[in-house]
């Protein structure tokens, strides 16, 4: 089994796919003609939204993020050769800025925003294993 992508439930999935490429640089992949889901490249797993009615479709309750509300229990992480750069970038795009790029102990630079929707971002250098 291999993980394929991650998809987030948004109000609004133009808007959220708008807000990614211009916040961190991605394009998209697919977005049918509905606009109720769209998804970017992101490299070889996909990052997805989905219109939050679709999940009602689906027969599932979910917790809608929301930017003035406690992020929920997930985060993405996007790496970045340069992390103050792709930190900057998102906030000027709209992100909520939440910790500045630090250098942790283990050597690896990494910052959090929130999107435009709420949903927690790591923007982080790569890390060898």
């Amino acid at each position: 089994m291999k993980f394929r992508y991650a998809i987030i439930y948004v109000p609004d999935v133009e808007a959220a796919i708008d807000f990614y490429k211009k916040a961190f640089g991605f394009q998209l992949k697919f977005m049918p003609e509905s606009k109720l889901y769209g998804e970017l490249d992101t490299g070889a797993t996909s990052l997805a939204f989905v219109a939050e009615k679709m999940a009602e479709m689906h027969g599932a309750e979910i917790t809608r993020n929301a930017p003035n509300k406690p992020a929920a229990g997930i985060e993405i992480a996007f790496t970045s050769d340069n992390v103050q750069e792709s930190y900057d970038r998102a906030v000027e795009a709209g992100a909520v800025a939440l910790k500045e790029p630090k250098v942790t102990p283990w050597g690896q630079t990494i910052a959090y925003v929130r999107d435009l929707n709420g949903v927690l971002v790591e923007l982080c250098s790569p890390i060898e294993y």
